[in-house]
């Protein structure tokens, strides 16, 4: 494995990385960027792979790809769990992969109210603001790449996020992927406890682990997560949190704009977007045993989709909300690298 670094721009630092350990032995190059959003000194922090030598991608083989509402996109989507990780999994495919963390998370700046006693200021990072953050990602995807649209795959509140952006901008979507699509809630949510919400909240080791088996049978639950996958996501995930992973125990902050937005919108019977707005092919995974966000939020956004060239979904059984890290983790991998790889056209 080698490494150089280079400087793009004030705004824009990429790391190279050729890894010669990827599965099936194709050669990956990862790098690194820091882009600018509309607004000053909030940086976004992307992640990409792609095959060693291949510097052009039509806009059907590109994808980006945004995480949920505590954690960040690197330690789901890149960790390497028995060798692979999904980000691998798709590179290896001949696609080149993008991850952005949304600003709050993981290597993103970090809003200023982070840095206060979460009691000093309101919900930070709304889905309106996650929204503006992945439209300057996909610009600079679109941009670095010449092409005038991309994939785009969203999980859990990434599903909210990925939704609502490519409903306003279908034109520079190709296609669309939702892992554990978010709905109008009729049941309880799992990361509210109630009270006065602050800027941000934060999260136990303990907490991760109870919200990742709820609704799991008793029986299942000490098979579900393969060895040590639990502890290394947990690990890797502690350490993107430079405050967090230095206090004892160690704890994760996330930003609570999402949670403002449950509580006004999604659990107050209110969308924030229409997904009638989305005219491009779209897929839909969820799991079983998900109790964050249940099968009837994806039968109701299924129902929703109408102007979609095509639609699809797929329920894998014995899953939770975090199947990507999960012993039946490669029936997602496959059935969402089907929809992309397919070629179909409406009608044919």
């Amino acid at each position: 494995m080698k490494t150089i670094f280079r400087t793009f721009s004030a705004a824009l630092l990429l790391f190279l990385c050729i890894d010669a350990n990827a599965a099936n032995d194709r050669q990956l190059v990862m790098e690194e960027f820091m882009v600018p959003t509309v607004d000053p000194g909030i940086n976004l922090y992307i992640r990409n792979k792609h095959p060693l030598g291949v510097k052009k991608f039509p806009g059907e083989k590109i994808l980006l790809y945004v995480s949920g509402a505590t954690y960040p996109a690197e330690t789901s989507f890149d960790l390497k769990l028995n060798g692979l990780s999904w980000m691998d999994y798709i590179a290896q495919h001949g696609y080149d992969v993008y991850l952005v963390d949304i600003r709050g998370y993981g290597k993103s700046t970090r809003p200023p109210e982070m840095d206060k006693p979460p009691a000093d200021n309101n919900p930070i990072v709304r889905t309106e603001t996650a929204v503006k953050d992945v439209s300057a990602a996909v610009d600079f995807i679109l941009h670095r790449r010449g092409v005038s649209k991309i994939n785009l795959m969203g999980w859990s509140w990434g599903t909210s996020i990925m939704g609502w952006y490519t409903s306003q901008n279908n034109d520079k979507v190709n296609r669309l992927v939702l892992y554990a699509p978010s709905w109008i809630r009729s049941t309880a949510g799992l990361i509210d406890s109630g009270g006065k919400l602050g800027a941000y909240r934060t999260v136990s080791r303990a907490a991760m682990k109870n919200r990742w088996l709820t609704g799991v049978p008793e029986d299942k639950k000490a098979t579900l997560i393969p060895a040590g996958w639990f502890e290394a996501w947990a690990d890797a995930t502690f350490e993107t949190d430079p405050v967090g992973s230095k206090q004892t125990p160690q704890v994760l902050r996330a930003p609570n704009g999402v949670l403002q937005d449950a509580r006004e919108f999604w659990g107050a019977g209110k969308a924030l977007y229409d997904p009638a707005e989305i005219r491009v092919p779209t897929f839909l995974a969820h799991a079983e045993w998900d109790v964050d966000l249940p099968s009837y939020m994806l039968y109701a956004y299924f129902a929703k989709l109408t102007k979609v060239p095509y639609k699809r979904y797929v329920e894998i059984g014995e899953g939770t909300h975090t199947l990507i890290m999960e012993k039946n983790r490669m029936q997602l991998f496959q059935a969402v690298q089907q929809f992309l790889d397919e070629r179909l056209k409406p009608n044919q």
